[in-house]
Formats: C-alpha cells, sequence, structure tokens
C-alpha cells in the first residue's frame, strides 16, 4: 500500500510539473511572474504538495527562480543565457552527430528528410512554434544515435534551458526558418553520402551558430530602431 502511494505522489508531481511547464512554454505564466502554489493546485484540482514538489524540480530544470520576498517566479529569459546555451549545443550537438553519423539507417534517413519537409509546411503556414517542435525531432532522431549517454543527457539538458525560449526564436528571426531547412538537407546529405565525422561536425556545429548569428543580427535591428 506503502509504494501505491508513492507511485501516485510521483505520479501527481509528475502532471503538475508538466502542467505548469506548459504554462510558461505557451505564455500563460509569463517572465518574472509569480507562482502562486494555491492557486496553481486550484487549477489543477490537486493539492498543493505535488505542485510544491514540481515547483522545485522546474527551479533545478532552470524554468522557475526563488525571488526574496516573491517566492516563486518564472526565470527571466535574457538575451545572453539564450546566446551562451546554443553556443554549447552547437558544440554538443556537433560532435553527437558526427558521432551518430555512421549509426543512420536508411529509415533514420526518411524519417530526417519527412520531418524536414514538415518543416517546410510549417514555414508555409506561418506556424512558427510547430517549426520548432519539428526542428527539436529533427535534431533529437540523430544525436539518440551517438551511444553517448552522457552527451546525449547533456544536450537535453541544454535544450530544457532553450525550450524556454523556443517557442518565439524562429517567430523572432522568421527568416532563419528557410536557412535551417536548407542545412538540414546538406546535413542529411552529408550524413547519407557518409561524409568524414569532422565534415559532418563542422556543418552542425556552423548550423547552429548561423541561429547565433541571425538572432545577434536581429538584435541589433531592434535596437537601432529605438535608438
Amino acid at each position: 500500500m506503502r509504494q501505491n502511494n508513492q507511485n501516485q505522489s510521483i505520479s501527481k508531481t509528475q502532471l503538475a510539473y508538466e502542467f505548469i511547464r506548459t504554462q510558461i512554454l505557451e505564455g500563460v505564466y509569463g517572465p518574472g511572474q509569480r507562482i502562486v502554489i494555491d492557486q496553481v493546485a486550484k487549477e489543477m484540482g490537486a493539492s498543493t504538495i505535488p505542485v510544491r514538489e514540481a515547483i522545485r524540480q522546474l527551479e533545478v530544470d532552470g524554468f522557475i527562480q526563488y525571488k526574496p520576498y516573491s517566492g516563486a517566479i518564472v526565470s527571466v529569459i535574457n538575451d545572453t543565457e539564450y546566446i551562451e546555451t546554443l553556443s554549447v549545443v552547437a558544440v554538443l550537438d556537433g560532435y553527437a552527430t558526427a558521432l551518430s553519423s555512421r549509426n543512420m539507417t536508411d529509415a533514420h534517413i526518411h524519417r530526417l528528410q519527412e520531418l524536414n519537409k514538415q518543416m517546410e509546411e510549417a514555414l508555409y503556414q506561418f506556424e512558427f512554434e510547430q517549426f520548432g517542435i519539428l526542428n527539436r525531432q529533427f535534431h533529437s532522431i540523430i544525436y539518440q544515435e551517438c551511444g553517448n549517454s552522457f552527451l546525449q543527457e547533456e544536450i537535453n539538458q541544454s535544450q530544457l534551458r532553450l525550450d524556454r525560449v523556443r517557442r518565439s526564436i524562429f517567430t523572432f528571426v522568421p527568416q532563419r526558418a528557410r536557412q535551417s531547412i536548407e542545412e538540414h538537407a546538406s546535413i542529411i546529405r552529408l550524413i547519407q553520402e557518409k561524409a568524414p565525422a569532422d565534415e559532418i561536425e563542422k556543418m552542425v556545429r556552423q548550423h547552429r551558430i548561423n541561429t547565433i548569428i541571425a538572432f545577434k543580427n536581429r538584435m541589433n535591428s531592434e535596437q537601432d530602431k529605438k535608438e
């Protein structure tokens, strides 16, 4: 009976975690907004205990931070954090893709081509949120075949941080979406042709860096408009 109660507690905590995380990613809980535990519990129809546990985990994952006199608030995302995180992903993802390249089957290649086509359709429909989801799936399919669980975990943790701005990045830099599709096609071709691992690593790393460049250019453009 004790084991069942423990499992139920974990399940409720996970539900609370997913609920709050989704609210943050969808912008319902905005950056800097205070998370009122009683209110969240009421919205979920749950007790405050799993909500508290979920908030602790969300703090570990970087979605929530504690402020003096305010309590738990949604983490404020800054441009520097985004650029620094994506810079790390560029290195990790490049290396992981190089390792994965020899393990990719025809089925993997077909799935990557299919996802890239779906991204093109999402771009055509101006569905930038869906575009971002597909983009992450594209890279995830590749690095999951790298054979290095520690490397995968590091990428996953970095992606969690990026998730907090992923919803808006392609909206903020829409021209980058088209370029990303074209670069994905080049990555697929290199993997399919079994190009040297260092060439694949360099291509994927530059692919990520190009997003940083586009992001910085847009930031500078926005700043120029304000001056």
